[in-house]
C-alpha cells in the first residue's frame, strides 16, 4: 500500500513537473478571457456617501467575518482619524477625507480590473475574471506565491498572515457567489441607505457618471474613476474634488497585467525550476488535502 502511494505520488508530481516546464511557452498564447457586453459594476458617488459604514457591516455579515452591533458603526466615527486599508478582517472599508472644507466619505474595496494583474499574475490560475464582472479566487488552487498582491495597482489581495495552517487570500469577491451570479445586489449596495452605491450595467453606469457631471459640473471634478484607469474597472467613481486629494493612486490607461507578464517572462525565460517548483507544490498541497477538502471543492 506505502509503495503504491509514493508510485502514484511520483507520476503525479512528474506530471505536475512537465505541465510546469511548458507553463512559461504558453502564457503569451493564452487566449483572453471573454467579458459579456452586459457585465455588472457600481458607480460610488462619493458626495452622497455619508460615512455611515452600512457597506462594511453588511459585507462582514455576509463572508462571515467578525463583527459587531450595525449601531456601532454608525455612532463609531473615531476609525476616520486614519487611513484605513481592506484586511482580513474587512473587505471594505470607508476612508473621510478633508479637503476644502468638505468631508469626503471614499468606500474602499477590490476595484475589479476589466483586465486584472491579479489574474495574470497568478501562475496556477487561483483567480478568475468572470464574464460577468467579477474577479474571484479559487482556495483550492493557490499556493501562498502572493504574487497577486504585489501585482495588484489598487494593493487590494490581503493573505491571512495570521493563520499558521490552510491560511487564505482575501478581497471583496462581488458577493458572487451568492448574490451577483443568481441577479441579486452585492451586500454593500443593499444596505447602503442614502443610495452612495449604484449597481448595473458597467456600460450604463459610465453613462450615468457622465450625465452627473454635465447636470452639476460645479458639484462634481470632471473626471469618472475607473473608466479608463488600468484599462477599465467594474467600480467607478464620482468625486468633488481632484481624486489625487483623496488618495485615489494616479494610474495610466494600460492595463497592468502587461507589466506584470513581462516581468514574469524576464524572471522564467532561462529559469523554469521557479514555474515547476510552485506546481509541484501545488500538486503536493492537493495530493495530501483531507478528502473532505478535496470534495468541498468539487461542489
Amino acid at each position: 500500500m506505502a509503495k503504491q502511494s509514493r508510485r502514484d505520488f511520483l507520476k503525479t508530481a512528474s506530471f505536475i513537473g512537465i505541465s510546469a516546464a511548458g507553463l512559461s511557452t504558453k502564457t503569451k498564447a493564452e487566449e483572453k478571457f471573454k467579458l459579456s457586453e452586459d457585465r455588472i459594476g457600481v458607480l460610488v458617488d462619493s458626495t452622497k456617501c455619508i460615512g455611515c459604514r452600512s457597506c462594511e457591516w453588511a459585507c462582514k455579515e455576509e463572508h462571515n467575518l467578525p463583527n459587531m452591533p450595525l449601531e456601532n458603526y454608525h455612532n463609531d466615527r473615531s476609525v476616520f482619524e486614519k487611513e484605513r486599508r481592506p484586511s482580513d478582517k474587512a473587505l471594505t472599508v470607508v476612508n473621510e477625507f478633508k479637503v476644502a472644507k468638505l468631508n469626503i466619505d471614499v468606500k474602499v474595496q477590490c476595484m475589479h480590473c476589466e483586465d486584472p494583474a491579479c489574474v495574470s499574475a497568478c501562475i496556477v490560475h487561483a483567480f478568475t475574471k468572470t464574464p460577468e464582472g467579477p474577479v474571484i479566487w479559487d482556495t483550492n488552487k493557490c499556493i501562498g506565491c502572493r504574487y497577486c498582491m504585489v501585482a495588484c495597482p489598487f494593493q487590494i489581495p490581503v493573505f491571512e498572515y495570521s493563520k499558521a495552517i490552510a491560511p487564505n487570500i482575501l478581497k471583496c469577491d462581488f458577493c458572487y457567489t451568492n448574490r451577483t451570479s443568481k441577479g441579486r445586489l452585492p451586500a454593500c449596495v443593499e444596505a447602503c441607505p442614502v443610495e452612495a452605491l449604484t449597481f448595473g450595467k458597467r456600460k450604463d453606469l459610465v453613462e450615468v457618471a457622465h450625465n452627473r457631471i454635465k447636470e452639476k459640473p460645479d458639484k462634481y471634478f470632471d473626471h469618472v474613476y475607473g473608466e479608463h484607469e488600468v484599462g477599465g474597472t467594474s467600480w467607478l467613481y464620482l468625486s468633488p474634488v481632484d481624486f489625487k486629494k483623496i488618495d485615489f493612486p494616479v494610474l495610466d490607461t494600460e492595463p497592468a497585467p502587461g507589466v506584470t507578464k513581462e516581468i514574469q517572462h524576464g524572471i522564467f525565460r532561462y529559469f523554469v525550476p521557479p514555474v515547476a517548483l510552485y506546481a509541484l507544490l501545488g500538486g503536493i498541497m492537493w495530493i495530501t488535502k483531507p478528502d473532505k477538502e478535496k470534495k468541498k471543492g468539487e461542489v
